[in-house]
């Protein structure tokens, strides 16, 4: 059974995304074994431009130090994938004989040079900008999403 690692910066608050989290780690238990690794938040009241980057670089320090390889950074930048081409990527890191993956959300602000220059493979769920607690969710049922369909289930339509 592959293992997946989600590597956050934060936590989440709102009754209602822990919520929709719990239920999708709960589904994910039969396809893959789940491990959510939640980093600390830098904040500072109404950051200036050079304090976002200090922001960065520190909670990239700490990505960086939970980070193996076989990492993916969700990142909007980057390219868009379906969820039958998501279930085409983990098939194929399968496939590879990779047991690992872990995948990035960052901070508010987004992540530093050196996380992004560190991590090979870059994927964006989408061009809009969600929050970040909010992304979670919607990666923990993506992920959920992905392998019904590599296990030929009925959730996916």
């Amino acid at each position: 059974m592959i293992t997946i690692n989600l590597v956050c910066v934060g936590n989440l608050k709102e009754k209602f995304l822990v919520d929709g989290y719990n239920e999708y780690k709960k589904r994910l238990s039969i396809f893959c074994k789940f491990n959510l690794i939640e980093l600390k938040e830098t904040n500072y009241a109404n950051p200036s431009p050079g304090e976002i980057e200090k922001i960065k670089l520190e909670e990239g320090k700490r990505i960086l130090e939970r980070i193996k390889k076989n990492n993916v950074l969700l990142d909007i930048n980057s390219k868009e994938y379906s969820s039958e081409e998501f279930a085409e990527l983990i098939s194929k890191k399968q496939n590879e004989g990779i047991s690992e993956i872990t995948f990035i959300i960052g901070g508010s602000y987004g992540v530093s040079t050196e996380v992004k220059e560190r991590v090979r493979e870059k994927i964006s769920f989408s061009k809009m900008t969600f929050p970040h607690g909010l992304m979670r969710v919607i990666f923990v049922e993506q992920l959920y999403r992905a392998f019904t369909i590599l296990n030929n289930k009925g959730y996916h339509k």
